[in-house]
């Protein structure tokens, strides 16, 4: 098995948003606002190589929307999804699945592009994997999240006959990478929790999208339930302490990968590095 860190490029969005109830005076500190209080994050996705399996793990904004859209996320940086394959050897057509952790524009953008008038998945060779309870509630969402779920970014998938379900009641996806099924963000987001090289790497996905939302109650505005969250949180920090899991981040704008340690203050990160440092 081989993984390689797939970086589509940046975005902004409110910082009081991404930390909740944490005041400024003590999130800015950790990824500074701009003059309109908007951050950077960043948007890491992860392929996975294995045997003749080539899985990719989200897949970012996309380009298919129009410019008043990306005028409100303020894409930025030099990479793209098509540029991080190809730096590694690869192009979207050798794509065998795409296992989206869920839902939201900023980790499904990608997975529909537009061809003339047509919407097409972009990578047509592949399966695409969500599961029955959370395709329901993107399809059918609630005012508060609609916004987040972009019907272009989502009914293609079906339209296409590429579309599948993970059964949530079965922990193994593929051979070495089970599911971890979180509830506080949106309904019945999937983490992947991968075996690579005797160890266990955990995509974060939104339970923790950057190592500064370590702390219990840095959580995310955004998130439909906070206090499932907080539990969720709580007791996927305290398992990773024990098992020596190796955390990695889709949105931190600096930090890819970190290992934790308990200190007096509570669970905190411990060493940050790189996949490919493994």
């Amino acid at each position: 098995m081989n993984l390689y860190s797939i970086n589509t490029g940046f975005f902004k969005l409110d910082g009081g948003a991404m930390f909740g109830v944490v005041p400024k005076t003590m999130w800015n500190k950790l990824n500074p606002s701009d003059e309109n209080n908007m951050c950077s994050w960043a948007m890491r996705c992860l392929l996975i190589e294995d045997n003749n399996k080539l899985i990719l793990i989200d897949n970012g904004i996309g380009n298919k929307q129009d410019d008043k859209f990306f005028g409100h996320y303020y894409l930025h940086g030099n990479d793209s999804l098509e540029k991080s394959l190809a730096a590694h050897g690869f192009h979207s057509d050798d794509i065998t699945d795409v296992f989206l952790t869920h839902l939201h524009f900023d980790h499904c953008g990608g997975s529909i592009k537009r061809e003339n008038e047509k919407l097409v998945p972009a990578f047509k060779n592949a399966s695409y994997w969500s599961n029955e309870r959370h395709w329901k509630w993107a399809t059918q969402p609630n005012d508060r999240e609609k916004a987040s779920f972009l019907k272009e970014n989502i009914l293609p998938i079906q339209e296409s006959g590429q579309l599948n379900f993970v059964d949530l009641q079965q922990s193994e996806f593929f051979p070495n990478i089970e599911i971890m099924n979180v509830y506080g963000h949106t309904d019945a987001m999937m983490l992947p929790k991968i075996q690579y090289k005797e160890k266990t790497i955990v995509f974060m996905a939104d339970l923790l999208p950057s190592a500064a939302h370590i702390p219990i109650p840095y959580v995310m505005a955004y998130d439909m339930f906070p206090l499932t969250t907080l539990n969720e949180k709580k007791s996927f920090l305290t398992e990773a302490v024990q098992k020596d899991y190796i955390l990695f981040f889709e949105h931190d704008p600096v930090n890819e990968c970190c290992t934790l340690q308990q200190t007096e203050k509570g669970i905190r990160a411990n060493n940050f590095f790189k996949l490919e440092e493994l």
